[in-house]
């Protein structure tokens, strides 16, 4: 056999940073490879579970050399096809993307000298042009406006663009408040060096392929879920029982994976923490996982581990655990994922909190239900704790505090153990005496759009805009008024365009006009197409058009106060300040502000969670 014939059977695999894996690299995909489709929960799951083990070592009293020492996470395999100078990613196409993302948003978020360091694993320059390392064409001119920060119109029918851009925005969303400033330099380069995959290279695409179905399909890639439900059943004694539960395990698991990728490894995870974790790692370095950690990352161990405390004794408890148990927690985390997806009627709030990418909900709900209660109270209580969390995280969100994973999950934990079990009467005690040590909307002002909540301003905007409309009897339109950043999309407006000289006699500094334009008081949410129109204008000549847009604006002209039974009654009914302005001084916005308080107040009002408890679904 001639030496090119013995280099074209070789495989190689070798463990590879990700400096490694992408300096001076270029990877594509075949035409018929799937688009890019990570969803919300992919993406929060990975940066929550990098970010833990960073935390494992990182104290912020450390020089940047002593992260050379930090602890090493894997990421897993991927399969490339190499053809002559061209590789071709077989599969590891979604991580590596994801991976791309988050080394563009922490490019752009970096001090100079380590924006090199980062933009080297993003792209090459090749006679001026900008080449990146994950090379797709109908992704470049996507990442582009990401890797420069300009805006991107994404086509409708282009799968992957759209992932992409909604994934980077989301980011932000997840990722700790703490990393983006004095530890983004230690998480950054801990992420390039001490973040691994082993990449494995095949020279034709028959071996890549050939070790893709190998890996996938003869057990080699068995999830954690698969290697539960495996310890399970070699416990339970009688064949028969065993086989009806082997059964009735993989029904439950396709529907839960028709849902989306490993939806029966998060409804695993959601289960056991929320019935059975009694334990949490500390918040300092060096601290070790507990249950909360140990059943995120190795619930099957954990499940082996803890037989004693879970009830695990006998053949017909292995089998209950997983006919009754597992069947109807599994069943709850399936109606808690659609609500999620789906706007639904007495539910609104999963969806809500799923907006913020809030994943503790589902352990926190599952918590408190018990397979005793009838079908009404596992729906009350669904709406008592979705309620809570959608409060808890607006307050928080309204006086600038941090709702991410790695912030709220301490403080959730504690909640999941308050409420685990308990009834709604117990439940409704236990929620509104947390809230009640959470800062009230009343205690800020001066909410305003910063350079980090813009996503959160235009959901609060919606809401309360949807809020108005259906308190006046309207039609919901929150979908329509809730989508950003394409055609027909809507968009933050300021009511005072961004001319400090307009404003002269009321403010000495333009800093001080900046401030008090970006406060919600002089916000409206409207249709992209009339921001590009009208946003330079003054308020006199926007003014009328304001009548023909949704009621929160049409609320500024004396038109919405006539033969609008249904809005004058809410405005009663309220007892909130609507009044048409002829004018808009600094004085309307401090009046706007109050009014807005107002309404986010009623939004969201603790006692919201007593009337959940009657609430009557249709």
């Amino acid at each position: 056999m001639s030496a090119e014939n013995l280099v074209s059977k070789a495989i190689d695999g070798k463990g590879k940073t990700i400096r490694e894996l992408l300096a001076n690299r270029k990877y594509s995909i075949d035409y018929y490879q799937r688009e890019y489709k990570w969803e919300a929960k992919q993406l929060a799951e990975l940066i929550d579970d990098l970010c833990d083990k960073f935390y494992e070592s990182y104290d912020p009293t450390h020089e940047r050399a002593k992260v050379k020492d930090y602890g090493h996470y894997f990421l897993g395999s991927i399969i490339i096809s190499a053809k002559g100078t061209e590789r071709f990613i077989i599969d590891g196409q979604q991580r590596l993307t994801t991976i791309t993302l988050l080394l563009i948003y922490l490019r752009n978020l970096a001090q100079e000298e380590q924006k090199g360091l980062v933009a080297d694993l993003i792209f090459s320059i090749s006679y001026g042009q900008r080449n990146f390392n994950l090379e797709i064409p109908d992704r470049t001119a996507c990442m582009e406006s990401l890797y420069l920060g300009t805006q991107y119109q994404s086509p409708d029918d282009n799968e992957s663009v759209a992932n992409i851009l909604t994934r980077y925005s989301e980011i932000d969303d997840v990722f700790p408040s703490e990393l983006k400033a004095e530890g983004l330099p230690f998480f950054t380069d801990w992420l390039i060096e001490n973040v691994h995959f082993v990449e494995i290279t095949a020279y034709t695409d028959g071996d890549a392929y050939t070790i893709f179905e190998t890996m996938n399909d003869r057990g080699l890639s068995l999830t954690p879920a698969d290697m539960l439900k495996g310890y399970l059943l070699a416990n339970i004694s009688d064949q028969e029982t065993r086989t009806r539960a082997n059964s009735t395990w993989k029904k439950r698991s396709v529907v839960l994976n028709e849902i989306g990728k490993d939806e029966d490894d998060a409804a695993i995870k959601a289960w056991l923490r929320g019935r059975y974790a009694e334990s949490i790692r500390e918040n300092k370095r060096g601290a070790v996982p507990k249950d909360f950690e140990l059943i995120g990352t190795e619930f099957h161990r954990w499940v082996r581990d803890q037989e004693e405390q879970i009830g695990l004794r006998n053949s017909d408890e292995f089998s209950n655990f997983i006919e009754s148990d597992f069947v109807f927690y599994s069943r709850e985390y399936e109606r808690l994922l659609r609500f999620s997806k789906t706007l639904t009627s007495g539910f609104e709030s999963v969806y809500f909190n799923n907006e913020h990418n809030f994943t503790l909900q589902y352990p926190l709900i599952l918590a408190a239900i018990n397979k005793t209660d009838d079908e009404l109270t596992v729906s009350r209580k669904i709406r008592v704790i979705s309620s809570f969390v959608d409060i808890l995280i607006h307050r928080r969100l309204w006086n600038f505090r941090a709702v991410d994973y790695r912030n709220m999950r301490y403080t959730m934990f504690n909640v999941i153990k308050d409420i685990r079990g308990k009834s709604l009467s117990e439940l409704v005690s236990l929620l509104t005496q947390r809230l009640a040590t959470e800062p009230q909307f009343s205690d800020n002002q001066i909410f305003r759009l910063t350079g980090s909540n813009k996503k959160q301003v235009h959901r609060i905007l919606a809401r309360i805009t949807d809020f108005v409309e259906t308190q006046s009897g309207y039609a919901s339109r929150y979908l329509e008024y809730a989508k950003r950043g394409r055609q027909n999309a809507y968009e933050i407006e300021h009511i005072w365009a961004d001319h400090s000289e307009h404003h002269g006699n009321e403010f000495a500094h333009r800093n001080d006009f900046a401030e008090y334009r970006n406060r919600l008081g002089d916000l409206l949410l409207l249709p992209k197409s009339f921001n590009a129109s009208f946003g330079d204008k003054t308020y006199e000549e926007k003014r009328p058009h304001y009548v023909g847009q949704n009621l929160l604006a049409r609320s500024l002209c004396e038109e919405a106060y006539k033969n609008n039974p249904g809005f004058t009654a809410f405005k009663d009914r309220s007892g909130l300040s609507f009044r048409p302005l002829g004018e808009f001084q600094k004085v309307h916005i401090d009046e706007r502000q109050s009014l807005y308080i107002g309404l986010v107040s009623l939004i969201w009002n603790i006692e919201r969670i007593q009337r959940d408890i009657e609430f009557v679904f249709e």
